[in-house]
Parts: structure tokens; sequence; C-alpha cells
């Protein structure tokens, strides 16, 4: 009867290829953003779907109004509807597109051809998508091969769902969910697109925040003027929205906007007493310097960060942007702003009172318009779930110290998404750290983080299938 250390020992000794795979993988430009990388997207997604294939899962190519969806499954995981007495059914996500490369020559690696390099005793490679977040989805297929080849089946009934436009806002994903519903119907979806705590730490993220975006344009009565002339005089929509952006707190770090905190429940003491407790740890703020930053008053950068919502500043143009002197008057000025949104509030209810705030600022004869739609809740999971709980000791297994059940200030809509639409309960779990420059030049991955991570699911794989507590 094969062992998990037996499936360990796969893992390591297949560990080269294993590697190779993923840089294969990383060199294809996945672009989803850029109408240049459809034919990278269509590349991996074959690529993928080969990889899935040859590894005893039936795997599809789904094409969605954007970009394809790569759906696999276990030959067992049929469409019929869960039922009791078989193996529990556990869905993994993960996305194959990546962020554009931007300035190429700010990159001291090519963005699509990694190697591997050791630097400072880590053996390091560098790309687009290395770790946002190829190296994530492979992770979990390489643990699903490893458990087939010795033990000769999956350790569950399996759904693997790679999405293909994640970094360019999941516009499909919602109707491709609606339209799939029972092929996806499962008892947990593990969703591999978070980070770890430290570098030899691992986590959980049980609290996600919604997001919501506003674009925002002031407009005068006139078009561009001569500042000389009408500065004095005429209306300048730079010092509107910028008085309108400055009032968006008061001195106390709160949100002035009337209603944005209806519905919002304080951090409850136990979550409160956790977050404290990781507040401690140095390494925590140890790569930012939060010099001259807004903290809310009365809590703490952790809580402010993950338990209480915003409202952020991400752009503001108007007027000259050129390199030279021109003495203008602007037409119109425009701001971006982004709204994390904690549980109790509605992106639909913050978009309205955003926009009504802004409304009752404008000077008589300026005017404003809005862009933006749609938007995400915020989502709180339960610490108390089966699944978390396995995870939980299954990652400590593997890394040797407790994992952290952390939030996060970014948002995930896909939880809220297979929450609603599936009714079932999610878990979030990744490997990569805030210092993997993400969506930067010179975005990177290691490969010892890679090769515990596929060893993690192993160890998860091991708890679900002891505890008879999660058993279908």
């Amino acid at each position: 009867m094969p062992k998990t250390e037996d499936v360990l020992r796969d893992i390591d000794d297949s560990f080269d290829i294993t590697l190779s795979k993923l840089l294969e993988l990383v060199s294809i430009p996945s672009i989803s953003s850029d109408p240049s990388g459809r034919q990278g997207i269509e590349r991996a997604a074959e690529w993928l779907k080969h990889e899935l294939s040859s590894m005893g899962l039936a795997a599809d190519i789904i094409t969605t109004k954007g970009h394809p969806v790569v759906l696999a499954r276990s030959l067992t995981a049929s469409t019929e509807t869960l039922s009791a007495g078989k193996k529990p059914r556990l869905l993994f996500y993960g996305h194959y597109d990546v962020q554009p490369v931007g300035d190429e020559g700010a990159w001291k690696h090519p963005p699509f051809a990694p190697e591997i390099i050791e630097e400072d005793g880590v053996h390091r490679f560098y790309g687009r998508g290395t770790s946002d977040s190829k190296s994530q989805l492979w992770t979990f297929i390489e643990a699903l091969r490893a458990w087939k080849s010795v033990h000769g089946e999956f350790p569950a009934e399996v759904i693997v769902l790679l999405e293909g436009e994640e970094e360019c806002g999941s516009a499909s994903l919602p109707a491709f969910i609606e339209a799939h519903r029972h092929e996806l119907a499962c008892d947990v979806a593990f969703i591999c697109d978070a980070e770890m705590w430290t570098a030899t730490q691992p986590a959980i993220t049980t609290q996600l925040k919604g997001l919501v975006h506003e674009r925002v344009t002031i407009l005068a009565p006139n078009a561009d003027l001569h500042s000389g002339h009408y500065g004095a005089v005429a209306a300048n929509p730079i010092r509107v929205l910028s008085s309108i952006l400055a009032g968006l707190h008061d001195d106390k770090g709160r949100v002035t906007i009337h209603g944005f905190y209806d519905g919002v429940h304080d951090i409850p003491d136990t979550i409160r007493q956790q977050w404290q407790d990781l507040s401690r740890q140095p390494e925590l703020f140890a790569d930012v310097d939060l010099t001259g930053g807004i903290t809310e008053e009365g809590y703490s950068p952790i809580e402010a960060m993950w338990g209480r919502p915003t409202v952020d500043i991400n752009g503001i143009t108007g007027g000259n942007q050129g390199p030279g002197e021109r003495s203008v008057l602007p037409g119109s000025a425009t701001a971006r702003l982004s709204f994390r949104l904690v549980a109790g509030q509605s992106p639909e209810a913050i978009r309205r009172q955003f926009r009504s705030h802004v409304e009752r600022l404008i000077p008589r004869g300026c005017c404003v318009e809005f862009e933006g739609d749609g938007g995400s809740s915020a989502v709180v999971l339960s610490q108390d779930s089966p699944y978390l709980k396995a995870a939980a000791r299954g990652l400590e297994k593997e890394w040797q110290s407790p994992a952290i059940l952390r939030g996060t200030g970014g948002a995930i809509p896909l939880v809220e998404q297979l929450g609603k639409a599936l009714q079932t309960e999610c878990v979030v779990i990744g490997f990569i750290l805030p210092s993997d420059a993400i969506h930067a030049p010179d975005e990177h991955y290691d490969s010892e983080r890679l090769r515990r991570g596929a060893r993690s699911w192993i160890r998860i794989f091991e708890e679900i299938e002891a505890a008879t507590d999660i058993q279908t």
C-alpha cells in the first residue's frame, strides 16, 4: 500500500522535469489584456490541456466571449449531483494569463526566457507569470500527477479550472461558471492565488476585501484657456477635483462620504486579537516604509489593511502633461479611484454614494462624468471549515510551522462568484511572496518554494483523506 512518503519522494525525484515544464509554460507570452497576446493565450491553453490529459484527466478548452477556460475532470467527477458515500469532490482554480511586460528596458532578465540562476544560495528564475500565477497552478497540477503516479488514482474526485483572463478583469468568468454549474459542482474549491506569510511560514487567507473602481472627470464650461488671461476668474477643474479628493478623508483617517460606513461592523474581538498578535511580527512591514501614510484612528495598520473599508486615489491627470511649459487653464481633470470594501458594504451602494458626494461639491458652471460598473463584495471565510483545518494541518506538516490565518486588502472576485453560484466553500492558499515583484519588472520565483508547494498539496490530500468529518 503506497504511503504519503512515497508520493513526496516522487515529487522530489521528478523535480527537474517539473521545473523544466514550468519554465516552458512561463516562456509562453500569455498576456490577456493586450490583443497581441491572443496567440500566447491559445498556446498556453493548448499546452495545459495536453499536460492535464497526459496525467489522466479529461481536459477541454472551452471558449468564452473573452479568453478560453481550460477545464479538466477526473473520470469519476461526472456531472451528477454530489452524493453521500463517495470521495469528496475537489475543485482547483488557477489562472494561466499574465500581466503585460511594461517597459522591457526595466527588466534585467528577459520576461519570457526563464532560466535558473543561483543568487545568495537560492535557485531563482525570472519571467512574467513566474509568481503570478503559473507557479501557483503548477504546484497542484504536479501534486495531482504525483499522487496518481504512485496510487494509480487521484486523491478525490478532481476538477481543475484554469482561467485565461484573470489579469484583465475576468469579465467572462461569471457567465462561464453559471453555464457550467453542474460540471463545477464540488465540496470545496481551492483557490491557489495567494501569499505565504513569510518564505518559511505558510498562510491561508480567510478574509478578502471587495473592490469598486471609479473614474471621475470634472469639466469646466470652457475648453483649455490661457491661464494668464483667465486663471484668476475662470473655473479650474484640477483645483475643483483636487479639493474633492483631498476631502475624502477627515483628520482621523475616516472616509467622509455620507453612508460609506452603513452596514459596517467593527472587527470581532477574536479576529482582532489574532491580527494584533500578527502585528507584533517585525517582518510584516519590513519591505515597506509607512511613514507619511494615513491609518484610520483607533486601528493598527494591519487592522486597517484587512478589516476596514478604504478609498484610494490611483491616478490623476489634466492640463499640461508635456515636457515643456504650457500656461494652460485646463478644460477637464480626471481621477481614478479604487474602493476596498468590507463585509456589509454593497458595491452598487458605494458607487452611488460616491457619485452623490461628488455631485454635491461641483461648483455652478462645471459638470461631472463618471465611468465604472460592477465590482465585488468582501468575503469572510469560516475558520471552522473542516477543509480549511485539513489544509492548515497539511501546510504545517510540510513547512514545520503553523499556517497563519490571515486577511488581505486585496480582492479575488472568484471566491464570491464560486461560493454563490456553486453554494460551496472556498479555501484560499498560495505560495507567492510580496517580494516576488508581482506585476513589476523582473518578476521571479524560486525552485524550493515550487517543490515545497507541490509537497504541501500532498500533505493536504493526506489530511483530507484521513478526516472522516469531511467525507461526503
